[in-house]
């Protein structure tokens, strides 16, 4: 029996070493993301802005690995430039819909009343349409412009947050510890910020990794229809929308941007995941 308890107990070590090493291997992979974003301008070979239309839609070459677009610009330059705008419109968008939503959702939970109720009707109503046909309504309304994108799917994707952390709340409420910090003279605002939130952090962290590949998915088809950034700034989708018209003969145009979007969503999905296993209670 005590033989058998040991093997457990080394297969659950070796199970959470595993994860451990998947989580440093996928944050070490989106720190690179990150890093290739931010100094995108530098790592450019070529102007990404700069036409020549004597090299329009040349094929893959050494002097240009991921080929050239229609305008002659060079198509490794511009993917690794619309890096600094998918990435960071995506995590400025992730961001702000987790800060929201999650005081939504803990002011909803903890306070209840009309408060509660009000908030709630509102989030019902932004979920009872289709999440990218609203963002495409806002967007239409508010005009192109990666800001106006942001702002169309921020409206529509808060209130998953808020009723995460408003359930999260509402099970933390009457717990024994909220009731002894109260009886120490906690006030309000320290409960919320010192207890409830450090509490349900865990669970909407996880939430906010596994969003980044979605928010940016939905960013990219934005752009793609048009709503997004405006030409000629460099950003995945809008790449996409501009080659779509030359899949066939230059099919280049479509995969590099494309291919950038798969690997990016790839990573922070895994990573996403392998935060989730992580910070599993029964990993502990």
């Amino acid at each position: 029996m005590m033989n058998d308890k040991n093997v457990t107990v080394r297969e659950q070590k070796i199970k959470k070493n595993h994860i451990k090493a998947k989580l440093i291997f996928f944050l070490a992979l989106a720190a690179a993301l990150l890093l290739i974003a931010i100094f995108a301008k530098y790592l450019c070979p070529y102007d990404p802005y700069e036409q020549n239309l004597m090299d329009a839609q040349k094929p893959p070459s050494a002097a240009h690995p991921l080929g050239t677009d229609r305008y002659g610009r060079d198509m490794l330059s511009r993917v690794i430039i619309g890096s600094t705008t998918s990435i960071f419109a995506t995590l400025v968008l992730v961001a702000i819909i987790t800060i929201v939503g999650t005081a939504i959702g803990i002011v909803c939970g903890w306070c209840g009343g009309k408060a509660d109720t009000i908030l709630m009707r509102i989030s019902d109503v932004f979920l009872a349409f289709p999440g990218l046909v609203f963002a495409l309504a806002v967007a239409g309304v508010l005009g192109g412009g990666v800001q106006n994108a942001i702002i169309a799917l921020g409206a529509i994707s808060w209130p998953k947050y808020a009723r995460l952390a408003r359930g999260l709340t509402l099970a933390q409420k009457d717990s024994t510890y909220l009731m002894a910090a109260r009886l120490a003279g906690s006030s309000t605002p320290k409960l919320l910020v010192k207890h409830i939130l450090p509490n349900i952090a865990g669970s909407i962290l996880v939430t906010s990794v596994l969003d980044i590949g979605t928010m940016m998915m939905e960013l990219a088809g934005l752009s793609f229809l048009g709503l997004g950034v405006k030409p000629p700034m460099a950003e995945w989708g809008s790449m996409i929308s501009d080659g779509r018209v030359m899949l066939q003969t230059a099919p280049w145009m479509v995969l590099a941007p494309g291919g950038a979007i798969f690997v990016t969503v790839m990573i922070f999905n895994l990573l996403g995941d392998t935060v989730r296993d992580f910070m599993d209670p029964k990993q502990r």
